[in-house]
């Protein structure tokens, strides 16, 4: 164990001195046409990859009878700590189960602890998001609320861990109830330091958190005040519309809910109902989940957005307030030229590469799930092209939670969450460490 384990750090340190900045080699391979036999492939290494040159290193397992931590398994987003000391060195995901928690590894000698657990079942629920703050703390937020008119559920909450770096035995963690009670999946910051998330749910809706203090130097103070939107498209009643689209507010400045909206535990807001109301319509998309900021070459921004059931991801201008479909099965396979079709099922995650790439992860059972790259050469929002990048054999599972490290352009991380061996594990992607044409193959100057 300890020999592997220093042959990853040695690999990490030989591809981090080869690479040029601001440049992947994730983007060089041939977009595949099948999908390996569930099981066929080892646990330890279960991606069938687009290119014989990616590397694929198991770094963490669960430890299925806790013997050595608490690990209750199904690991979902991930992060690293994108800032301040040691910045890069720490990689986080949390446990998303009816006892969940927070796992971290140490990237630098691979061991991996349980930064923090609930202290029973049912106290807190499926953990999910996983994201870095602008002030160097990280987030998670449960996957679980109740529907309207049923009585309101325990969960649909954010946490911060406020000191993300320290020994497990000192970890502070806060519910910051400012933000509407949702389902919660992905979560993303704009430059502006706007914090965008969603409800996980068919018919459910799209969210904004604006602070009163953008700037603050910690979670107390961003999140003391501040309003909460949903997102309308034209007049809100076309579900999953693409168009000019507003922000509706939910909260005041401060925070505080809005008369006529529905309000849970005195003063939070009900962001699944609340949106379904004639007054604070929100435009329904069918069970968003992940979502993703790429900064584009003008300097703008797009929010891009997951939704599962229509097998859809959205894209949103975030100046001039414009959403556009991204990708559908409509969209044309990289390596066929036709339409993707049912090949394209279930995106769930996204994320995005050094080049600005878009890559889509799909909710399906290892043997059919897929990994997509998409081609967007323009930046106008809507993809060219999509094709087959990776894909999961392990039986009974799906891949979740793929990371590009921020400081290593050609590492990433993804999650092999709820096997039916039981044994989730975090897997180590490597890309070759050789010049890169700088994404001239798709269109850069």
């Amino acid at each position: 164990m300890s020999l592997n384990k220093l042959s990853i750090a040695v690999g990490i340190a030989l591809v981090t001195t080869q690479v040029l900045a601001d440049q992947t080699n994730f983007d060089k391979f041939t977009p595949m046409t099948t999908d390996p036999v569930a099981g066929s492939l080892p646990e330890s290494a279960p991606f069938q990859v687009g290119s014989p040159d990616f590397r694929q290193v198991n770094i963490v397992t669960r430890d299925i009878n806790n013997l050595y931590r608490f690990d209750s398994g199904n690991y979902d987003m991930h992060t690293v700590n994108e800032s301040g000391p040691e910045a890069g060195r720490y990689l986080f995901s949390p446990f998303e189960t009816g006892q969940p928690g927070i796992q971290r590894t140490d990237l630098t000698t691979m061991q991996t602890v349980t930064l923090w657990a609930s202290p029973a079942p049912g106290e807190h629920r499926s953990f999910d998001a996983s994201r870095w703050t602008p002030w160097g703390s990280y987030l998670t937020a449960e996957e679980s609320w109740s529907d309207p008119g049923d009585t309101p559920s325990a969960y649909g909450r954010l946490f911060e861990v406020t000191n993300p770096l320290a020994d497990p035995t000192d970890i502070v963690i806060k519910h910051r109830s400012i933000l509407p009670r949702v389902s919660h999946e992905g979560l993303a910051f704009d430059k502006d330091n706007n914090l965008y998330f969603i409800d996980e749910r068919n018919n459910s809706h799209i969210f904004k958190y604006t602070s009163k203090n953008p700037d603050a130097a910690n979670g107390d103070t961003f999140f003391a005040a501040g309003q909460s939107f949903v997102l309308r498209v034209g007049d809100g009643k076309i579900e999953e519309a693409t168009g000019d689209a507003t922000w509706i507010p939910l909260t005041d400045e401060d925070g505080n809910p809005l008369p006529g909206t529905v309000v849970v535990y005195g003063n939070e807001v009900d962001g699944r109902a609340t949106p379904n109301l004639p007054e604070f319509l929100g435009t329904d998309f069918d069970r968003p989940e992940d979502l993703e900021i790429k900064t584009l070459r003008n300097g703008s921004q797009q929010l891009y957005v997951a939704t599962t059931t229509n097998d859809k991801v959205f894209s949103i201008d975030l100046k001039r307030m414009k959403v556009k479909l991204f990708a559908s099965q409509y969209t044309s396979d990289m390596a066929t030229g036709a339409p993707a079709g049912y090949e394209f099922n279930s995106p769930d995650n996204l994320a995005i590469d050094a080049d600005g790439n878009i890559y889509i992860v799909e909710d399906q059972p290892g043997g059919q799930e897929n990994t997509w790259f998409a081609v967007d050469e323009n930046e106008d929002g809507v993809a060219e092209a999509i094709g087959k990048w990776a894909s999961l054999s392990t039986v009974g599972a799906e891949a979740t939670g793929l990371y590009f490290d921020p400081f290593n352009p050609n590492l990433a991380y993804i999650n092999v969450q709820h096997p039916a061996s039981g044994e989730d594990r975090t897997m180590m992607l490597m890309a070759p460490a050789v010049e890169s044409d700088k994404g001239k193959h798709h269109g850069r100057k």
